[in-house]
Parts: structure tokens; sequence; C-alpha cells
């Protein structure tokens, strides 16, 4: 398999309390994903890019929230978070100490 088409599967890592409390607890990793990628292509991409070991991704598919904006209707976009499991021992840094 080609390795640019796992760049565009992986979009950004989600830092938020909730991703940082499932880190710690359950050595869990939250990241946006593309909305074309499933399971087998986010574990691949997080294997060539971070050199771990993955043993389950979870994908979570989160509805765009509809919102007023005085007299017209928008909407936000629909997002597509994948929560990856690491192998015992492991870990992915981020920020400065990576």
């Amino acid at each position: 398999m080609s390795i640019d088409k796992y760049y565009n599967v992986l979009l950004a890592p989600v830092v938020s309390e909730k991703s940082t409390l499932v880190g710690e607890q359950a050595n869990q990793y939250v990241f946006k994903v593309s909305k074309r990628a499933n399971k087998e292509d986010v574990k691949n991409a997080i294997e060539l890019f971070f050199n771990v070991t993955v043993t389950a991704v979870q994908i979570l598919n989160r509805k765009g929230k509809e919102k007023r904006y005085g007299k017209s209707v928008g909407r936000r976009v629909n997002e597509k978070k994948a929560y990856v499991s690491l192998k015992e021992g492991q870990s992915i840094q981020f920020g400065a100490e990576a």
C-alpha cells in the first residue's frame, strides 16, 4: 500500500479534558481523522508515523450541530474521531517532548 494514502488519514490530535483523561486511564489517544478513513487505515497510519503497536481502534462519527446566527440557520461540519489503544508500555508524545 502507498504511504501517500496515510498522510491524508490523520488530520489532527484531539487535545481536550476528556481525551487527556482517557489517555491516562486506558492508554488511548484521540485523533481527528478523514471522513473516508476506516479502522485499518487509522491503525496503519498510527503505526507508520509514531512507531508504536496499536491494539484496538474505535471510530466515532459526530454529527454537526445546527446553529442559529440571527435569522439564518447554519450547520457545523460533521467530524470523525478515532480512539486508538496502544500496547502496554507504549505512548505517543505531542509537542516539544516529541
